[in-house]
């Protein structure tokens, strides 16, 4: 297994939920377009349970892995919340500690 230690920043992997696989579609292709993002996968829909303003609610929500660096994180963190149509999206980024150099520097090549 390779290592990103010869990289100056580590790179990020972003979560964000959504409501819909055609929003999904509109955010990761903006990101990926406007380098911000060299990747985002959507996962088939899932089922989040939380509670919101005093309810419980249970919806079918569309699951965004986002792939970046941590450069470019305040960034995309911005350029999300504007392209997000939730009053308070889930944005959580968790740093890739191993993995494949190449594929660190794909992130890296596609990113800017």
């Amino acid at each position: 297994m390779g290592s990103q230690t010869m990289k100056k920043e580590p790179c990020l992997l972003v979560l964000s939920t959504i409501d819909s696989p055609v929003k999904a579609e509109k955010i990761a292709s903006a990101l990926v377009r406007e380098k911000l993002a060299a990747c985002v996968n959507l996962s088939a829909p899932i089922r989040s349970v939380y509670e919101w303003k005093g309810k419980l609610h249970r919806d079918k929500e569309i699951l965004m892995l986002i792939k970046t660096r941590k450069g470019l994180y305040q960034r995309l963190e911005k350029r999300l919340k504007t392209l997000h149509p939730y009053e308070l999206p889930e944005i959580v980024a968790l740093p890739f500690t191993a993995g494949s150099a190449a594929y660190f520097n794909w992130v890296f090549s596609n990113t800017l």
